[in-house]
Order: structure tokens, then sequence, then C-alpha cells
């Protein structure tokens, strides 16, 4: 049996604030809406077992300077007290209001009004996922106000059910702060990024909020699972009642995904969203009828080990998520999809072997997408003098 370590790994007690940042450092700024339990370790902030009321933290998070880090990593602390110059370090916390996130979100917002709600997976503690998520805005460079819904995740591999039960007992809260979001007048778009156990989770929150208000609030224009640790059927039912205005949908799958492997087992043998093949049937017609684009990383190669984090840990796929926001556009939309900026990517490292029959291509991440997959073959034929149609492997 796989040893599933972590949907990340590291240190995990370093959110006490430190010194001032060194020069060349980054820095993100990011809410923090929580239903953990408080620590009273300064270091630890937030434990992984259930509070009973959503507490909201503003936190600003140092990154080191471009030479010291690899984009797509974390560059986790070694000890307790983080060196800012070398690692990932907390330079400030603070406990903010409900009326004070109204306007935290109107100055972070901006003219463009985007705001980017992430929920975390399975196994992840407090700090963990505060880093995780500042190094996916910084290498993204999406224009938005980031927002990190982090629910009670104990960060052990054998505490899977009690995650997946926090899950729903925090269920309410996201949809809670989804609402408020939406109601506040500086927002203007919300993205939903959502991995692992954390879909489950987004997905909930979602289709609640369509039950009771009649609909997925408008301002949630773009909702992106990754590696999502879904009961492909459960999906279905869920998608299914968000209605006929719903967000568009983008979700990235590798069917060599260690970690949702491990997960099938635990759930009967049944088959997660994230692992699914997109390209066969009966998912590649289910996905195009509900123009839902897929995101296959099954050839993409990370340091993942568990090939469960690519989507972070990739750096042109985090930057694909922040292009698209910068340009205003969907993920997905009637012109083109994001698969064609993945396939200015994958085209550089394409294998192509040109013949009467049309054109065979062997690419790191295959798209879903029926736009990018009309705009990749006129690419494809243009680039090959290609005679006739292309090949099954360019319908992909």
């Amino acid at each position: 049996m796989i040893a599933l370590q972590a949907c990340s790994s590291g240190p995990t007690a370093f959110m006490a604030p430190t010194a001032n940042a060194p020069e060349g450092a980054s820095r993100v700024d990011m809410l923090v809406v929580t239903t953990r339990k408080p620590s009273d370790d300064p270091n630890v902030l937030f434990t992984g077992e259930r509070g009973f009321d959503y507490l909201i933290n503003e936190v600003a998070v140092s990154l080191p300077p471009a030479s010291a880090r690899t984009p797509g990593q974390v560059q986790w602390p070694k000890t307790s007290t983080p060196d800012p110059a070398t690692e990932f370090a907390v330079l400030s916390v603070q406990r903010r209001t409900l009326d004070e996130i109204d306007l935290w979100i109107e100055k972070q917002a901006g003219a463009d009004g985007r705001l980017m709600i992430f929920v975390h997976g399975f196994n992840t503690r407090f700090g963990v996922a505060v880093f995780r998520y500042a190094q996916i805005i910084k290498d993204s460079g999406a224009p938005v106000a980031p927002v990190l819904f982090t629910w009670p995740s104990r960060g052990g591999i054998y505490a899977y059910n009690y995650d997946r039960e926090s899950t729903n007992f925090s269920r309410d809260a996201l949809e809670a702060g989804l609402l408020r979001a939406a109601h506040n007048d500086s927002v203007k778009e919300i993205t939903v990024l959502a991995h692992s156990m954390g879909a489950w989770l987004a997905m909930e929150a979602l289709r609640q909020s369509a039950i009771r208000e009649g609909r997925v609030p408008a301002k949630v224009t773009n909702v992106i699972l990754a590696s999502p640790d879904l009961d492909i059927d459960v999906f279905v039912r869920q998608f299914q009642m968000l209605g006929p205005e719903r967000p568009k949908f983008t979700i990235f799958v590798s069917n060599d995904d260690r970690a949702l492997r491990l997960s099938r087992l635990i759930a009967g043998n049944v088959g997660r969203l994230g692992a699914i093949n997109p390209s066969q049937e009966p998912y590649l017609s289910l996905l195009e009828n509900s123009g839902i684009t897929v995101i296959d990383m099954s050839k993409l190669r990370t340091g993942d080990r568990l090939n469960h984090s690519k989507f972070a840990e990739s750096p042109d796929v985090v930057k694909l998520i922040g292009q698209r926001l910068i340009e205003g556009q969907p993920l997905t939309d009637s012109r083109a999809g994001i698969g064609d900026h993945v396939s200015a990517l994958a085209i550089g490292a394409t294998k192509f072997v040109g013949s009467a029959a049309g054109v065979i291509i062997s690419t790191p991440i295959a798209v879903v997408d029926p736009a990018t997959r009309e705009n990749l073959n006129s690419q494809i034929e243009g680039m090959t003098g290609a005679v006739g149609a292309p090949s099954a492997a360019t319908q992909r």
C-alpha cells in the first residue's frame, strides 16, 4: 500500500512573526478564514481540531528573493524560526472582524475586483496551507485578493475519515464566506480553487448556495478543481444541483496520482474524479456536454513523488491560471480555452510524426476542450504541412 504522506510537506510550527524581509524578497498578504480550533502556541496558531465558529486573520508572508527560490516550490523553514533570506516566513498575523474583512477586500481587490478563494486538501496543517497558497499566488502572478479557507485537518495520514467529516463540518462556513464576498460591492469576480479533498468541500458549499439562493452567486465565475478527491457519481449530482447558471469549471487530473489511488481503496474501490482518463468514455462525452474543461497532466513530471500537487508545483501550469486572470478572461470561453495557452507550452516539447494519415503528437499536457482541439489541430497542420485530417492522437 502506498504510504500517503500529505498534500504538502515540511515543518508545521513556524507561524510566529519573524524579522523584516530582506531586500529582494516578495510579500503576499492574504485573508485566512478558518474553522479550526485556535492554539495557544503562536508558532502553530490553529490546530487540526474543530472550532465552533469561523475566525479570520490577515497574514503577511515573505518569500525569499528570486535567487534563493525555485518557482513551483515552497522553501520550507528548517526550524521554527525561519530565515527570510532563504525560506518562507510570516511577517505579521492580525485578527480581523467581519466588518474589517470588507475593508480589506475593498483595498486588496483593487479596481478589477477579483478575489480567489483557495481550499486546501487532506492532511494539511494550518501553516502548510498558508505557505502553499502564498507560493501559488506568487508563482501564478494572479492579480487577485487572495483568501485562504482552511478547515480542520489533523495533518496525519491516519486521519482520513476525520478530515473527511471536517469538510462536512465546514461547508456552512465556506458557503457563508462565499455569499458575504459576493455581496461586497468591491468584488466583481470570484474564482474558487480547491485541491484534493477540498474539492468536496467547495462543491458542497456551492451546491448549498445554489439551493438556498436559487443559483450560485453570479460573481463566482470560475471553479478550478485540482486533483479532486471526489466520487465521480457524487460530483455529477453536485454539478447538476448547481443549476443552468453555473460557473465555468476547469479540472486538473492525472491518472498517475498515487494519493488518489489510495483514496480509491479507502472509498471501496470507487473512482476519484481527479484520476480519470478524460479521453475515454464515458468521461469524454460527459465532460464535453457539461462544458467542463479538463487539463490532463498525466505525462507532466514535477518534484511531487505522489503526483498529487502538479497544478502548484509546475511553474508553467500555475502561471496559466494567473495569465488568464490577468487578461480578465474566464478559464474557458466561447472563443478559446485555457488549452490554447497550454498547447503553446506543449508544442515546445511535442514530437511530430508527419504522414499522409495525419499527425501524431505527444504532449506533456492534454486538454479536453472543443475550442482548444480545433485550434490546436490548426496549429499542428500549419507547422507540419500535414495532408488530411489529424490522427486520433490529436483528438485527445
